[in-house]
């Protein structure tokens, strides 16, 4: 399952999530303000180790670090892991 970090004032969040509630591509939920202190350390260590950025998404062990919400490199990304087809 897709696992998305996310944030829930950040408008890169709220249209990453509407992109994929569109698609129909099922994911997890998860405000990162809410997550444990090892979860959050690796969602920063993912973003380059200074702070958490969002949205972050994880899917079976990958990453891919918090970005502007772009649609076009978002399906490119999720298609790579074989979420888009």
């Amino acid at each position: 399952m897709l696992n998305v970090y996310a944030w829930s004032v950040c408008p890169h969040c709220h249209r990453t999530i509407e992109w994929l509630r569109e698609h129909r591509i099922p994911f997890n939920y998860l405000e990162i303000e809410e997550q444990p202190k090892d979860v959050i350390q690796k969602v920063i260590d993912v973003n380059g180790g200074d702070d958490w950025v969002v949205p972050t998404l994880e899917y079976n062990g990958q990453w891919r670090p918090g970005q502007v919400y772009d649609p076009v490199q978002l399906e490119k990304d999720l298609r790579r892991w074989g979420l888009v087809k």
